[in-house]
């Protein structure tokens, strides 16, 4: 716990960010028949009954110290389409930075492994090259500050739908970033230190 909350006391460097990420899964779901208006003197009515169109998946990724936020979503969380989002965060998020600090649950996929089942040995090993993940701690994964950008979507422009394909998925979500990220919120985790002294 001590070596997450260390990685948030960092001062902000844009070659050397610190980025927040994770993945959720999300149910496609269809109304099976279709929600009637909101009326006057009458509330919106959505029957609970649905049909099921499978998952997919939601890798999220969020630097604290400026505010940015990204979520793709992609049909599976295997370790190869783990390895290829965190390609996207090092050649197209963060390709000026020098060295970007990842930090992720325990799960299974996240290590470099999965960048050299994903890849050849050489672009692996240069991948890996430009990370540093550091794994919040067992049962302790809402140190991971990209938690709280699950929370808002849940709150926000997720909240209460159903959605039954991934391009109306992706569509919804595009335009949900753009809004958060078009007032960005910076995170700041106050070391219990200071909080004491004051």
């Amino acid at each position: 716990m001590e070596v997450v909350l260390d990685v948030y006391q960092r001062p902000y460097d844009p070659k050397h960010p610190v980025v927040c990420m994770d993945e959720a899964s999300k149910q496609l779901l269809a109304d099976v028949f279709e929600p009637l208006p909101a009326k006057p003197g009458h509330m919106a009515k959505e029957d609970s009954n649905y049909e099921r169109h499978g998952t997919c998946n939601l890798f999220v990724a969020f630097e604290p110290m400026c505010g940015w936020r990204d979520v793709t979503v992609t049909d599976r969380r295997t370790k190869c389409d783990w390895a290829d989002y965190v390609k996207q965060i090092v050649d197209e998020m963060y390709s000026d930075a020098e060295r970007i600090t990842l930090v992720c649950d325990q799960l299974n996929t996240h290590t470099l492994a999965s960048l050299y089942e994903a890849f050849e040995p050489q672009e692996a090993h240069r991948l890996a090259r430009k990370l540093e993940i550091i794994h919040t701690p067992k049962h302790g994964s809402w140190l991971n500050i990209v938690e709280t950008l699950f929370g808002k979507m849940a709150r926000s422009f997720l909240r209460h739908i159903r959605v039954q394909s991934l391009n109306e998925l992706k569509t919804r979500i595009l335009k949900g970033i753009e809004e958060i990220n078009a007032a960005p919120v910076v995170h700041r985790w106050k070391n219990f230190e200071a909080l004491t002294e004051e």
